[in-house]
């Protein structure tokens, strides 16, 4: 062959490649000639997930909801063995019932300590009296004795006498003291029952919090995906026991190239085909565009379309529409995803919206 011909034969094959190239660029992301203003991208329908766990320790007993199965939010999905901890809240029941023995008896000994101040105030008053008396007859005692009408030795007995009712007064005064302590102590001996009362209840209260948590709520409504543990393991504070997904928070993630990804906004309108039901389109929005590009994932097949960087953008579906067709929503379906960039021109009519009855 000629070197001429030759020439020609690779000019003519590189123009063929980069037809090829355009017409798959324009087919992507421009959409048909009366498509214009229209970009795609290929994506997959996901979910988010949403992990049920144990919160502490211990083994699963059992697990009430099948992969597969729709659950509502508040939903018990799976039990956790709660021997133990019932264990715990007997003895802690029982501590209770002691600690309000304890305080019963702390009130008991508070009340005996301030029948033994009455008791106090009333020997008191009987002392005074008694040493007013002793007092008085001193005095007359020894204004006899100066004047010679009584002997000397009754007013010193006289005066022994008001000495021993000084002393007598000061005992029961000393006792009055020491009920005072007493009932300060008692008190405080009430205080510390009550503490310790509150305490055991605080304990009762997390344990009792425990059991209940020991009854593993769907926190959604949603379908379960997968069992992550089975009923007789063992899991770790914060292990895994069944995996869901919200079928409400659905979306496709797809990716655009910089000069579609600029134009869009927030909340813009986006039309998705499903691989796996082509006759209809699902409405969303944008929820999403990344801040940052990348390049484009490695399900794109041609390395010259992995080379462009791409940014990440999110289709939200409607969740009242996916409540409405609840059992009819899968995740993990690949489709197409298009987006317009003149929001006031209408949709070609092969997106127009179709949904299943």
């Amino acid at each position: 062959m000629k070197p001429t011909t030759r020439k020609w034969l690779s000019r003519i094959a590189a123009l063929v490649v980069l037809i090829g190239i355009a017409a798959f660029a324009w087919l992507q992301f421009a959409g048909d000639g009366d498509e214009e203003g229209l970009a795609g991208g290929n994506g997959r329908i996901a979910a988010v997930e949403v992990d049920i766990a144990a919160k502490s320790p211990g083994r699963v007993r059992e697990i009430l909801a099948n992969e597969g199965e729709l659950v509502t939010a508040g939903q018990v999905v799976a039990r956790m063995d709660t021997d133990v901890l019932e264990a715990e809240l007997r003895q802690a029941e029982a501590q209770l019932q002691q600690a309000r023995s304890a305080v019963a008896t702390a009130r008991s000994q508070l009340a005996l300590r301030e029948a033994e101040k009455a008791a106090n105030l009333a020997v008191l008053s009987q002392r005074e009296a008694e040493l007013d008396i002793a007092r008085k007859r001193q005095s007359r005692s020894t204004l006899l004795a100066s004047e010679g009408a009584s002997s000397q030795q009754e007013a010193d007995d006289d005066s022994a006498r008001v000495k021993g009712a000084v002393a007598a007064v000061g005992v029961v005064r000393a006792q009055g003291a020491a009920a005072d302590a007493a009932i300060t102590a008692a008190h405080t001996q009430i205080v510390g029952a009550e503490s310790v009362v509150a305490a055991v209840q605080a304990s009762i209260e997390r344990i009792q919090a425990d059991i209940a948590d020991s009854a593993l709520l769907a926190p959604r409504a949603g379908r379960i995906q997968y069992r992550v543990a089975q009923p007789g393991e063992v899991v770790g504070s914060g292990g895994r026991v069944l995996n869901m997904v919200d079928l409400a928070d659905v979306y496709m993630t797809f990716f655009l190239p910089t000069a579609a990804a600029g134009k869009l906004a927030l909340g813009d309108e986006v039309r998705l085909v499903l691989d796996a039901a082509p006759q209809y389109v699902i409405p969303a929005s944008v929820s999403f565009v990344a801040d940052v590009a990348q390049f484009t994932p490695k399900t794109v097949e041609t390395a010259v379309e992995r080379e462009k960087l791409m940014f990440r953008v999110k289709a939200r579906i409607d969740p009242d529409l996916l409540r409405k067709h609840i059992l009819q929503v899968k995740t993990g379906l690949p489709g197409m995803a298009y987006v317009r960039f003149d929001r006031t021109a209408p949709w070609p009519e092969r997106l127009a919206l179709k949904l299943p009855q």
